[in-house]
């Protein structure tokens, strides 16, 4: 009989992990993660226990992770969010999505420890510091949506009242008396005239 064993042995997605690496557990916690990163690039990562590809690509995934120390990357377990994922459209893993403050998802994609040069690129690209203007976008609308609609989850949200476009104020077409001003048309005449 052994003794002394202290905790649990790591399963393959807990080792390496970041400290600006999170497993989100659940919908609403995926919401807020999004929606309180502000301008921070923020990298969700889709993967599932028995995908040989997740479990192949987690330790490069650690490593970007710690080289890039100002990027929040969310952990989402399919196995354990199978509803959440199939209402955000997540059928193949391991996937990543890219998102960042007002602009929300920048990106999408799957990739595997052979086309890493994807993620690679996708992280040059949108990692630069960024200063948006307006609200944290967070997931798009249809998304939240789909998460609201899905009994399976216990989310809630309310949709976003649709404003009606601005009326356009006539601007007046009359000059002004007195002025200088003078019509289109009179000098097109005035302009043939003269070369006459």
């Amino acid at each position: 009989m052994q003794t002394g064993l202290i905790g649990k042995t790591q399963k393959w997605w807990e080792k390496g992990n970041q400290p600006n690496m999170k497993e989100v557990t659940s919908a609403q916690d995926l919401v807020d993660s999004l929606l309180n990163a502000g301008d921070k690039l923020v990298i969700v990562d889709f993967f599932s226990p028995g995908c040989g590809g997740c479990k192949a690509l987690h330790p490069k995934i650690c490593q970007l992770a710690e080289m890039n120390p100002d990027v929040q990357f969310l952990k989402v377990n399919y196995e354990e969010h199978k509803s959440m994922c199939y209402s955000l459209n997540v059928h193949v893993l391991p996937f990543f999505r890219f998102y960042r403050g007002a602009q929300g998802r920048l990106c999408s994609f799957s990739c595997t420890n052979a086309t890493i040069k994807k993620f690679k690129d996708a992280l040059a690209k949108h990692s630069p510091d960024r200063c948006s203007l307006g609200p944290t976008k967070g997931l798009e609308e249809k998304e939240l949506l789909a998460l609201a609609a899905n009994k399976d989850l216990s989310f809630n949200y309310t949709p976003k009242p649709v404003h009606p476009a601005p009326e356009e104020i006539p601007v007046p077409k009359e000059v002004p008396s007195g002025s200088s001003f003078r019509p289109k048309e009179s000098e097109e005449k005035t302009l043939v005239g003269v070369g006459r």
